[in-house]
This record gives C-alpha cells, structure tokens and sequence, in this order.
C-alpha cells in the first residue's frame, strides 16, 4: 500500500489483524516518568502491575525495597449485610422527614447504618541488600524510569567504572513480578534478598535458589474499628520469590533459613508470583480449598524453561496491544504537534546531564518532572499534560484486567496495614472515577472487573434490598469491599445512608453498552443488572409531594444543609443526584428493552410510567441547580462534592442543546464550588466545564491539579501531583489519575449515539497545535483528529462492528455521515469527507 505524505498509518497487530482496536498507533515522543534520585517517601516510589499484583519500586542503592501487593489481601470475611429492624426505623425516619423535621431523622437514620467495611492489605516486601560500597556510588550517574511505553521501570547508576542496571516489570501473561539485575563488569553483581511483611507471616529458603513466605491476613478488621469478639480465619497467602543466575559465573548461598544471598555473579534475575486462599466474594476463608503456595510454585514452575528476554517480550506484546491503542500530541506550536524530537524530562527536583541512559535526550539534558510540575503554573508545558494524561491509561491497564478484583481506592498499590478510608471501593464517586477513562480512551477490557463487582453486589444487595427495605432487586450503598459489602457503611449518615451507589455503576454497564454496541453483553451481562437495579429504584420511590414519586430518606453524599428551623441536617427527601441517577438508570432500561426487543415488558411499562413522575431538576434562587429538593441553605458551597451536577456529567440529562437553563445553572454551581478541593473533585470539575464546552474553565482546573505536594507537609483536601505523578487528596487517592484521563477525552471528543462533537473544549490558546489517534465514541466508533493553529485540521473516523449514521459537529458546523463498517473515512476542517479507504 502506498502511503501519501502525511497520511496517518496504522501498523497491523503481530498478534491480530481482525480488529482495529488491537492495532498499534505509533507513539510520537517519549513517554517516561525520570527520578535522578532514590524514593526518600512511598509517593516517590515508581508502580507496576499486571492488574492483580502490584510493586512500588523505591530504586535504592545500597538497599533496594520493592513494596508489594496482591489484589485479593483483604481483611475480614463474607458478612451478614442485612438488618431485620431497618423497616421499623425507616418508617420513623419517613415520618420524621414528612414532617419537616430533618435534623430529627438525620439523628433517627443512625439506627439504619451498619458496621464498616473491611481493609485492603499490603503483602510485603522484597528487600535486597548490596555491599557497602554500593553507599560510594556517584551521585550524579544516578537514574531512574518508569517508561509508560514499555511498563517497565529501570534503575541505573555507577560505582568507578562499574555501571549497575535493574530492570522491573510486571508481567500479566504470566502473573509474575520480574526484575534483573546486571552490569557492565563481570562478576560485579552480590547482594542479600529476603521477604517480608506487616502482616502475621513466617519465611523459609525452599531449595537452593526460592524463598517462600507464607502468612494471612486479619479475620476481622484491626480492634477498635472491630465489632466483635470472634477471631476467624482470615485469607491466607503466599510469596515465592525464585533467583537465577548467570550460569557460569558467581554462588547462590543460604543465610539464616531465611534469606539468599548471591556473590560475584554477571547478572541476576528475581521473579517473584504470589497468591492467596480467596475464592470469591462467598466463600469464607475457612472453607477456601485454595492452596496459595502451591499455587505460587505453580506458576513459577510454568515459566521455568523461559529466559527473561522471552518474559519480557510477552510482557511487551501484552501491554502495548492496550497501550499503543490512543496516542496524543499537544504542543504550543505546529512544529511539535508534527511529532519532531523533544527533551526528556523526569519526576524528581534536579537538574543533571544524562550518562546515556536515554537516546531521547536532547544536549544530555534533563529536567525533572517534579521541577516541571513546579514551573507548570508559568510555562503550561502541554506535553506535561499529555504524559500525565497517558500517566492515567498505564495505571488502569496495571491495576484492572479481566479477572482481576476491581480496582480500589488507591488501584492496588498500598503500603499501610490501616490505608486512608480502608483503601475501600467508595461508590459516591471513587470507584465510578476510576473507570472513566475506559471507554473513551480504548481500554475497555479493563473495564471487567467493575462488572463482575457489580454482579457480585447485586447477590449480596438483593438480600439488603429485600430485608431493610422490603423491596425487590437490588441494592448497594456508598462504601464496599472485597466481600461485596451492600449495607450502609458504619460512621455517620450524612456519607453512610445512601442507597444510589449500586444504580450509578448500573450506568455504566449501559455506557459500554453504547461504546461497544455489543448486544451479547447488553443481553447476558447488562440488562439482567439493570433489571434488578430498576426493581429496587421502582420500589424505593414512593408518592410524595405534588404527585411526584419520591426517594425518602435521601441525602446529597457527604454533604449537609440548614433547615428552615436553622438546625444542621443531611438527610431530606429527593436529592437532585437520587432523580438524576434514576433518570439514567430507567433511560437505559428502556432504551436496552427497545435494543432486546423487550419493550412490552411489564417491568419496562412500569419504569416509563414512573419516570414521567419523577422529581425534576431545579434552579435555586441565586441561578445555581439546586442541589435538595427543596432550596436549603447550603453551609460549605465550596464543597467538594458535585452530586447535584450528576446530570451534567457523567450523566447525559442536562445537555447544552435540550436544556440551555440547566446548563447555565450548572454552570453557576461550578462557580459557586470554586476551584480548591482535592484531586478527584479537581477533575470532576475538569470534565463539567469540559461538557459544557467551556475550554476555558476546563484548562483552568488542569492547571490547577498539577500542583506539586511535599509529602511531609501536605494539606488535607487541597489536591495536586506527587513527584510520581500519582494524584493527592491529599493522602494519595488515585481517581484524580483516572478522571484526569477521561477529563482529557472529554475536552478532545464528545458524543452520544448519534451525534460526535471534535474538539468541544479545546484550549486553543494553550494547545494550539495537536493531534489524538485512537480515541472511542459511542456507537462503535474510533477517531483520530489533528489540529493547528486552534483550528480543525482532519479528522479520520471508522468503525468496525456496523454501518451508522451520525452527525458530526465542530464549532457551529454540522454534517450528517454515513459510516459503512470496515473502512475509514478522513474529513477536512469543513467536514467534508476527502478519502476513504479500506481497513484490511
């Protein structure tokens, strides 16, 4: 095939050449995250994962910690998530707020809370010792990467003529952490390693060349967060940590029963796979027949035969057939938007000349990413922008995978034994945040594990559902765990009771559903949740004031109002966020019954009867959307919540075209919550501004996230980078990592089943020249774009699955479009369609 002078290309998979998705864009500039020096805190640390296991990579010299994390360590095991009582006190409560006594049924909803979650665990830790000559190594031929390209991060420096190299990755074909370590001189390679952990553990060498550590996690949650007596069996675990060496040069020695020690050995490969005894969300430890260390020798048995090259090339080809999928470029000039060469840059505080460690590097030269954080707030380095916006994809593909656990407050990276809000799956924003990205940036495979979370819920929270509130479906609440916990969290009502948390995930099994038009899924996956979710919704709604129907109690997550009697309350009746979360959920119902043929359904009946009841979305005296049904005096309008803009984003009922109103009272809302709070509501507001096509304001919160935070003086809810570019509260929380991503594609591509908007809040001031490759809209589509001088350049659209007509918009202009599957179509900057061309 000839290609013509600055046509885009895309290079077939090796592995696959049916699909488009799997098909590799080409990367423009260097994607790597730099450290010129050794992690001094854990947010200095570097992460891999493969999905299940994770590591912070600290990168010391004379001492090496690889912290380590395996996705099904948790406390606790299956609870009881029901309260035969609840119906009793949920009458009172209804009584209480009927009568207008908010304050009094805030105070009487406390009897409808349950006990807290369980903890997300760490496993431990690989410790490797050097000599003490490796302390005398030269400072300034110290290096560290995370490359976002290759999922690996490697570590370099230099003792005399000695140059040391360790490479780490983890591997996802082969659930096994990897790391080699090696040098430029023979035999320059001795160390100390051994294994260990928080948790209750004991280790022992296995052979000549493994360490096994074995161990369990609490039964129960850490005293005094516990509430009970008993002590049962909690999950088990295990590490087997396997060295080889070069072959003919340099000794393997047992120190201790406990550790290994190598000596004057050319090379040295570390492998590392770790498994537990959790066997679903059901099954109690105790009963488990799950054997974690044979399982742990197991895979290390399958890979025996296998050199570290041949690991790391299935590595490679795994990752990147997800990573290569988006590509973007941002520049401030058309040059760079071209994708000519560019400086280096990494993630610590100094300034240095390379040692040769990067081809990319222009006149040796390196600026830190931390320092570049720094001076973002004067020079808007845009390709700043585009790495941390890649920074997010690599940190989904490395903590959620098809049969992984779904990925948690902090993905599955954590040091703590008592991680910040039990490292929990938050369902009020967290946990939805973390997926955002995976539809619109081309990784919807690591969407999975959110939906067979949801399918766990939904066995669990039908039995809330029936008990508390003798209802049908299912139900689940604001805070769960890896038992799938649907109960009200424990602590306080005004973040505990609200019962909206399973039907916000509900919504994005529609989402994919729209992305993928996958109707296998929407028939066998999809509709059945959303079934049960709309049995719930249907039954929890109740006739209330001027014949709508109602949800009481109700709150606005974690966010309290004055009454009219002046008291301080959070619970009331039909919060703006309940009506715009069950508007989505019985849109989607009906529009997948329309899909499945199902549309006579008495369920779906019932559902298009109720939805013309529901409570509508209304403006408040001073022009913002009010955020109760009624409009309360609001105690912190800079809260960090935006429950009430629900509608605006994610949601799709307040929309510029049908509801021009709205979208000014939201726009309002964000004015009135300012821009202070931390990360994830940062970026939250980033993706508001971004649907109302506001680039302006959408770039004033990008700017405003990359904030450099010093670990040891860090401001609770005042947000901002670490110098690993993971995202801060602060502690580190790592939603902002992901709705920064999806905040990014918002800004870039917008879309619903029938409409596709380019470039709706593009900063063109600021990212005057660009291109993207790779990114999804609804309705099976793919799209590329490039940009210059702030205007459209091309845009290149295809889809795979089967022929749909669109709409295509671009600042004013609309053009209709026939897609026909299987081939790609390149318009210009009129939306007039100039080439089209086969995908095979």
């Amino acid at each position: 095939m000839e290609v013509e002078e600055g046509e885009w290309v895309l290079v077939p998979d090796q592995a696959s050449t049916t699909n488009i998705d799997d098909e590799i864009l080409t990367v423009d500039e260097p994607l790597k995250v730099l450290f010129s020096a050794p992690a001094k805190h854990w947010t200095d640390a570097v992460p891999i994962g493969n999905g299940r296991l994770g590591a912070m990579v600290w990168g010391g010299v004379a001492s090496e910690k690889i912290q380590l994390n395996d996705d099904t360590l948790w406390t606790g095991v299956p609870g009881n998530y029901t309260n035969s009582n609840a119906p009793t006190f949920l009458s009172k409560v209804r009584e209480l707020v009927d009568n207008g006594k908010y304050a009094e049924a805030t105070t009487a909803a406390v009897d409808l809370i349950d006990h807290p979650s369980e903890v997300y665990q760490p496993l431990g830790d690989i410790n490797i010792e050097f000599s003490d000559s490796d302390v005398k190594y030269e400072e300034e031929t110290y290096e560290r990467e995370l490359d976002l390209d290759t999922a690996t991060v490697k570590v370099k420096y230099a003792r005399g003529n000695v140059e040391f190299t360790r490479e780490h990755f983890s591997s996802n074909p082969h659930q096994v952490i990897v790391t080699r370590i090696s040098s430029n001189v023979s035999g320059s390679i001795s160390f100390t390693v051994y294994l260990d952990s928080k948790l209750h553990h004991q280790s022992h060498v296995n052979g000549e060349n493994q360490i096994i550590m074995e161990g369990s996690c609490p039964g129960k949650r850490i005293p005094p967060k516990g509430n009970s007596d008993e002590n049962p069996k909690g999950i088990q675990f295990s590490a087997v940590l396997e060295l080889r060496i070069s072959d003919d040069v340099g000794v393997i020695k047992i120190i201790e029963g406990r550790k290994v020690k190598v000596e004057g050995a050319n090379w040295a490969v570390l492998l590392l796979a770790t498994s537990s005894s959790f066997d679903g969300p059901f099954i109690r430890p105790s009963d488990s027949t799950k054997d974690p260390t044979k399982a742990s020798l197991d895979i290390l048995n399958s890979i025996r035969k296998m050199s570290y090259s041949e690991l790391y090339a299935y590595h490679l080809d795994d990752y990147q057939k997800l990573f290569h999928r988006v590509s973007l470029n941002l520049s401030k000039s058309s040059n760079n938007a071209r994708g000519e060469e560019r400086t280096t840059f990494s993630t610590d505080t100094h300034v240095k000349k390379r040692t040769n460690f990067s081809s990319e590097d222009i006149n040796g030269v390196v600026i830190s990413t931390a320092e570049r954080v720094k001076s973002f707030k004067d020079d808007e380095d845009p390709s700043l922008v585009a790495l941390l916006f890649h920074y997010g994809r690599y940190l989904l593909i490395s903590c959620s995978r098809p049969g992984t656990q779904v990925s948690n407050l902090q993905g599955i990276w954590n040091k703590d034994i008592e991680p910040a809000w039990d490292g929990a799956p938050h369902l009020n924003i967290n946990l939805q945040m973390n997926y955002w990205p995976s539809l619109s940036c081309n990784l919807s495979e690591c969407q999975e594990p959110l939906f067979d979370y949801v399918s766990s819920l939904s066995v669990n929270g039908s039995k809330t559902a029936k008990v508390n509130y003798e209802a049908r479906g299912w139900v689940a609440h604001h805070v769960s765990d890896i038992w799938a916990k649907t109960s009200p969290h424990g602590g306080e009502v005004v973040y505990a009771l609200w019962q909206m948390g399973g039907a916000w995930l509900c919504t994005h099994l529609w989402e994919h559903y729209t992305f993928s038009m996958d109707t296998a899924f929407l028939k066998n996956k999809a509709y059945p949740l959303l079934e049960g979710c709309a049995s719930f919704l249907l039954d929890w709604l109740i006739e209330g004031r001027g014949d709508y129907l109602e949800t009481n109690p109700s709150t606005s997550p974690e966010h309290t109002f004055i009454a009219p009697d002046g008291k301080s309350a959070s619970v009331s009746y039909s919060s703006t966020m309940d009506m715009a979360i069950i508007r989505e959920i019985f849109s989607a119902i009906i529009s997948a019954a329309e899909v499945l043929g199902r549309s006579k359904n008495e369920l779906v009946e019932k559902v298009r009867a109720a939805q013309l009841k529901l409570y509508p979305t209304k403006i408040a005296r001073d022009g913002s959307i009010m955020e109760w049904a009624q409009d309360f005096e609001d105690p912190a309008v800079h809260h960090r919540h935006l429950s009430h803009l629900f509608g605006l984003f994610p949601g799709h009922t307040i929309v510029l075209e049908k509801t021009p109103d709205l979208c000014k009272a939201a726009a309002n809302s964000l004015y009135k919550r300012g821009e202070d709070g931390p990360g994830w509501s940062t970026t939250w507001k980033m993706a508001c501004w971004a649907r109302l096509h506001n680039s302006e304001h959408a770039y004033r919160m990008t700017k405003h996230l990359i904030n450099l935070v010093d670990p040891d003086h860090e401001v609770a809810f005042e947000g901002g980078l670490y110098s690993n570019l993971f995202t801060a509260h602060p502690p580190f929380q790592i939603d902002a990592n992901f709705g920064f991503t999806a905040a990014i594609a918002e800004m870039l591509v917008q879309s619903t089943e029938r409409d596709l908007y380019l470039l709706p809040a593009l900063p063109r001031d600021k990212w005057p020249s660009g291109r993207v490759k790779g990114l999804k809209g609804r309705g099976g589509v793919t799209v590329n774009i490039s940009w210059n001088e702030g205007k459209l350049h091309e845009v290149g659209l295809w889809a795979t699955n089967q022929n749909s007509m669109r709409r295509l918009h671009y600042d004013g202009t609309v053009a209709t479009i026939t897609l026909s599957a299987g081939k790609i179509y390149t318009f210009n900057k009129q939306l007039k369609c100039f080439k089209t061309r086969s995908l095979s």
